[in-house]
């Protein structure tokens, strides 16, 4: 059986140079290569095959002396294709006109003489980007069918939390989730619900930090007429308003302890009793809790029962920070950005490079609330096409090595080495062992990573 020939990477090249033509198609011979002199031939070619990356001269006729006619294809192709890669090429004393087409949405740009080596890495990297990007769109797509509804997830920690969540949420297990501010403990409360049995019910949210002690017994529980000043008429609380659904508490950790045994008698009985109200009122519902707080520590300062902490957390799920969940702050901003540039309507199209190294190098202390907070600005108050790391008031020094894989590896490497010889007692025939590779080609790895024998 013949084997199907591998499909090449379409680039296509606008310019209008025949002799450069030449030159640049003997350059890029592994990629299959697309020509065209003008922005007509270059829409064609682009509505035709969609080529991943394009390598634009920005001196067009009719204006090839100026900059005109490149900038307005260039604006059109983005149009056509937003997530193309477009690298300009522009004339030797030309800087100021090459930062104006990067501000207009161009991935990079290039300056005559051309010198087919570093050109040829130039767009070695846009295509490694355009696919590292087409991946993350994949996994979004991917994501934002899930029944997890609200939650984008590509990491293993989170996808870790995921899977938990699918396999709770058919039960009535009470569910604790913990987690610091801002890492979504409500979006993962309201999937627990809509995979739950109660979906059709309702599902009713209460923040217990955010309302007075003195009040939010009455919030929770209601009262009766006439109960205290001011309570004019029967009012259920919260938990009669979830019948049949799902409640969340949030933040539970600061409830007063005053009500903490009100709160433990009702998850005991399933019976609550309002304010002033003598008659016990039965109600059906899955509660689910959240808070930020170390509740062990609350336990050993006593100001949080134990009694009520075995009752709420049957179920203990700890979700990650976004600083421990590898490669999803990217995603995360990459769908906070189309939404809000809809909401705002606004052209911001994509993330830089430097926008996304800084992503990555970031600790994010507010998790998805701060970053949701800064893409939103951004979005705002950019001026080009392609948010930056200066937009999202981030600085863009983060090493960018993480798009290479070679990198990657190596750095995978070094980590499994210093493992090994930390478990090993720096004992190397341990640790080859550990790694699962001979002495010899440890030798080798200690030397090719920089890793002295003697840790």
């Amino acid at each position: 059986m013949k084997q199907a020939a591998v499909q090449r990477k379409k680039l296509l090249i606008v310019e209008d140079d025949l002799g450069l033509q030449k030159q640049l198609r003997w350059c890029f011979e592994q990629y299959e290569v697309l020509f065209a002199a003008d922005r007509k031939t270059a829409i064609a070619e682009l509505r035709r095959h969609e080529p991943p990356v394009i390598l634009q001269d920005l001196g067009l006729p009719p204006d090839a002396e100026g900059v005109r006619e490149g900038l307005a294809t260039l604006e059109e192709i983005l149009t056509l294709a937003p997530h193309a890669k477009i690298i300009v090429v522009t004339g030797n004393d030309d800087r100021d006109n090459a930062v104006r087409a990067v501000a207009q949405g161009a991935h990079d740009f290039y300056q005559k003489p051309v010198d087919t080596e570093v050109l040829s890495l130039i767009v070695q990297r846009a295509f490694r980007m355009h696919e590292l990007e087409a991946e993350n769109r994949a996994l979004n797509e991917r994501y934002s069918d899930s029944p997890l509804d609200g939650i984008i997830a590509a990491s293993d920690a989170m996808l870790r939390v995921c899977r938990m969540i699918e396999k709770i949420a058919p039960t009535s297990a009470t569910t604790l989730l913990l987690g610091e501010s801002g890492t979504g403990k409500e979006v993962l409360a309201h999937a627990l619900h809509k995979l739950s049995g109660r979906a059709q019910g309702p599902f009713v949210a209460i923040n217990c930090a955010a309302i007075p002690d003195t009040l939010l017994e009455s919030e929770l529980f209601g009262y009766e007429r006439g109960a205290f000043t001011g309570a004019h008429k029967q009012t259920p609380g919260k938990i009669e308003y979830a019948n049949g659904g799902t409640l969340f508490l949030d933040e539970i950790g600061d409830m007063p302890l005053s009500l903490q045994s009100k709160l433990l008698r009702f998850l005991q009985e399933r019976t609550i009793e309002r304010v002033g109200g003598r008659e016990p009122i039965a109600v059906d519902v899955r509660v689910v809790c959240a808070t930020n707080r170390d509740l062990n520590a609350s336990l050993a300062a006593q100001s949080f029962r134990q009694d009520l902490y075995y009752r709420v957390n049957e179920v203990t799920i700890r979700i990650p920070p976004l600083r421990e969940r590898e490669g999803d702050s990217v995603l995360i901003a990459r769908v906070l950005l189309d939404d809000r540039a809809r909401l705002h309507n606004r052209s911001a199209r994509g993330l830089s490079a430097d926008a996304i190294c800084a992503i990555q190098g970031y600790a994010w202390p507010g998790n998805i609330r701060e970053l949701e907070n800064k893409v939103n600005a951004a979005v705002i108050m950019a001026e080009g096409k392609q948010i930056t790391a200066v937009d999202l008031g981030l600085t863009g020094d983060q090493d960018p090595e993480f798009l290479n894989l070679r990198a990657a590896r190596l750095q995978a490497e070094r980590a499994a080495i210093r493992r090994a010889l930390a478990v090993s007692g720096n004992n190397l025939s341990k640790a080859a062992s550990l790694l699962g590779v001979t002495r010899p080609t440890l030798y080798d790895l200690l030397e090719k990573s920089g890793i002295s024998a003697s840790g």
